[in-house]
């Protein structure tokens, strides 16, 4: 019997309802990291829409990890109980809660994207940005970053670390570390951003050295019971940069030190996006190699928007569960109506009881 997007779907000790997880996008709605009453809206309204898994958006490690000024973030102590509050309201509308954190590195100190995403200036409220090496990311985004220096990884590792320790004391049952994107984890694995002479430049080996060291780092304090999973640039889409190969065989090592599934993602290392082949389900196929090739739990997003399309990839066993971004912006009850057009599941089984007797 062939599986369906709304069977559940068990990784360690949590169990999702179905196989719909909400992606973490930013909502640049933050006040200096806490999350507000819009993030209790705009994450709850997707639990209560019926998501098996909503997933808060990148999350900063620290203060200056943050993308931009109204970024999410978890690097005080003071970040714990908002969060909590979030998590736990998920939770009693039977989502599963989970958190992504993260370093921007180099694309850190922006406006919000609705403003441009360029720099911030440091004499109009920016900072001063870190990366493997001084080099700009371009376009918008020109400020050169500093080359972060052995005592600058070490402190950035611990922050990861810290930043898991808060995710778990605020209730959170799902740990996401963003090394994707073209954030500080991806810039030191692309060759492109990456030009270090030391241990953690050039050779692949020593690219993916601080992703090794920072996962197995976080992989000690959170708990084995509980899902621990990275989002990953699997390909830089340009020539020179990282390849689908050599991304297997970091997932492979990542499998080794304990990563539970790999969140497929792709590019961003650089301004121009050309090569993307952005087409409905695109990383779809690259995902489910990566599925065969490493036997990983395996999601990805990408451009899947139908809930035809979804039900296909899960029973086809490409994916383990469908990540939804946008989809999910335009309609937090995308799991209830995909329910009624595939007739696979009840819409009224999936909804508070406040709604689902309206249905």
């Amino acid at each position: 019997m062939s599986l369906s997007l709304f069977d559940d779907f068990q990784l360690k000790d949590v169990t999702m309802r179905n196989r719909i997880a909400v992606s973490p996008m930013c909502m640049y709605s933050s006040e200096d990291g806490f999350p507000t009453d819009w993030h209790l809206v705009h994450l709850g309204s997707r639990a209560v829409g019926g998501a098996g898994l909503v997933i808060v958006e990148a999350t900063a490690v620290s203060r200056d990890g943050r993308i931009s000024p109204a970024d999410s973030g978890i690097y005080t102590d003071d970040h714990i109980e908002p969060f909590a509050r979030i998590a736990r309201f998920m939770q009693q509308h039977g989502a599963v809660s989970g958190i992504q954190i993260a370093h921007a590195g180099r694309k850190a100190s922006s406006k919000k994207s609705w403003e441009g995403g360029a720099h911030i200036d440091t004499s109009d409220g920016g900072w001063e940005t870190i990366a493997p090496s001084a080099i700009a990311f371009g376009g918008k985004l020109d400020k050169v970053p500093n080359a972060m220096t052995l005592d600058d990884i070490a402190r950035v590792k611990q922050d990861f670390v810290a930043a898991a320790e808060r995710s778990l004391a605020a209730g959170f049952q799902w740990l996401q570390v963003h090394f994707a994107h073209g954030y500080l984890a991806h810039e030191f694995y692309s060759p492109l951003s990456n030009t270090r002479t030391d241990q953690y430049g050039g050779s692949f080996e020593n690219r993916i050295r601080f992703m090794m060291e920072t996962f197995e780092a976080v992989r000690e304090v959170w708990p084995q019971r509980l899902p621990l999973t990275v989002r990953l640039s699997v390909t830089d889409w340009v020539k020179g940069g990282v390849t689908l190969e050599e991304s297997i065989e970091l997932i492979r090592r990542l499998k080794s030190a304990g990563l539970d599934m790999i969140d497929v993602s792709h590019g961003m290392i650089v301004p121009d996006h050309s090569n993307v082949p952005a087409e409905p389900g695109f990383m779809i196929p690259d995902a489910a190699r990566i599925r065969r090739d490493v036997d990983i739990a395996t999601t990805t997003s990408w451009m899947i928007n139908s809930p035809e399309q979804a039900e296909r990839a899960i029973q086809k066993e490409q994916l383990d569960m469908v990540t939804l971004g946008r989809a999910m912006l335009r309609d937090p009850y995308w799991p209830c109506h995909a329910a009624e057009k595939l007739g696979t599941a009840k819409a009224s089984d999936l909804l508070p009881i406040q709604y689902a007797r309206a249905v």
